[in-house]
């Protein structure tokens, strides 16, 4: 509700000693945490992985974690990846076993002025209860050496019923190449496309191929950014011993 003023309150500050109060008001509001992504359903295979991806913003800067069954989540086979000073936070449960894994997942944001909660389910299937469709990995990212500003692709393609929608992860954190202004792009292959290569770029990499029947992660692989000062010799040597890598 806004302020209401007496005359004798004006009187005292003065309208240019009101306005800055207003102003110093404003400029002090606290705003409860909301959340600006969702984590969804997912319907993951057992053995596989299932990420959910849960981040928020508000005044002062919420802390966003994961609950289980309303206690924070605690296995060696579960993984929180903060982002963004803890405003988001993933969560990775490997290897997903059936029907322990099977539940509903809580994601929390806090702060000074409140708290919310929004909640994931977590379906997991045997590989011979999957449903016609279900997604399928028909070729993973391999292994990279790219030398630094050159351009390295990792490929993906999947295979399923509605065509799987592909996205990226790195170091178990989701890739948006839309941060990247321009540098890093999807192809419609499904392929990710990194541009002008640098250092922050290296990391193990993730394709994840979605549709309505579940999700399907693909097998991890590094990218390796090296430095051109290395020299040739050392890129030849690298070469001859590990050709496989060089597929840029």
């Amino acid at each position: 509700m806004a302020p209401t003023w007496s005359p004798s309150v004006v009187s005292v500050v003065g309208p240019v000693g009101l306005f800055l109060v207003l102003l110093a008001r404003g400029c002090l509001a606290e705003e409860p945490p909301r959340f600006i992504r969702e984590p969804k359903d997912q319907i993951g295979v057992s053995g596989g992985v299932a990420s959910f991806v849960c981040q928020a913003t508000g005044d002062p800067k919420p802390r966003v974690t994961w609950n289980k069954k309303g206690k924070k989540v605690n296995s060696q086979r579960f993984e929180t990846i903060d982002f963004d000073e803890s405003s988001g936070a993933v969560l990775r449960i490997q290897p997903l076993r059936t029907p322990r894994d099977e539940n509903v997942y809580e994601c929390v944001a806090q702060n000074s002025v409140g708290e919310i909660t929004i909640h994931a389910k977590l379906t997991v299937l045997r590989e011979d209860q999957l449903p016609p469709g279900f997604p399928n990995i028909d070729m993973g990212p391999q292994l990279k050496v790219v030398e630094r500003t050159r351009t390295a692709t990792m490929l993906c393609a999947a295979s399923g019923n509605p065509d799987p929608e592909i996205t990226w992860f790195k170091d178990f954190l989701p890739v948006d190449p839309s941060a990247s202004n321009g540098r890093i792009k999807q192809l419609r292959s499904g392929a990710l496309q990194i541009e002008s290569s640098e250092e922050t770029d290296q990391g193990k990499y993730e394709c994840v191929a979605t549709n309505s029947a579940g999700v399907r992660y693909s097998s991890p692989a590094n990218l390796y950014v090296r430095e051109l000062r290395e020299g040739w010799c050392g890129f030849f040597l690298f070469y001859f011993l590990y050709p496989h890598f060089y597929i840029l």
